[in-house]
């Protein structure tokens, strides 16, 4: 959606029983959900967020996103400043 070498901006989209990966970020992380309602779980803490709500998940920490919900869940994710390494899957 928009990157720069500042920072990235991309929009995902769960359909419903849909998860992320865990992963860790090398650096700060802000998710804005755009429509639905979903789980999101950063460190050991999960919580079940609606529409129009902002979630920070500092960078190093584990994080993901479940979709439990019958409808899509579609959230903004918004990284900076730009990762300049990779991000880092969690088996």
């Amino acid at each position: 959606m928009y990157d720069t070498e500042h920072v990235m901006i991309t929009v995902i989209t769960l359909k419903p029983g849909q998860s992320l990966k865990k992963h860790i970020t090398p650096v700060d992380v802000a998710f804005y959900v755009l429509k639905g309602t979903g789980v999101v779980q950063i460190g050991d803490e999960k919580a079940k967020i609606a529409v129009h709500t902002l979630v920070e998940s500092p960078k190093d920490i584990m994080h993901c996103w479940f979709n439990e919900s019958s409808a899509d869940l579609v959230f903004m994710v918004i990284k900076a400043p730009k990762p300049a390494k990779k991000t880092v899957f969690i088996a």
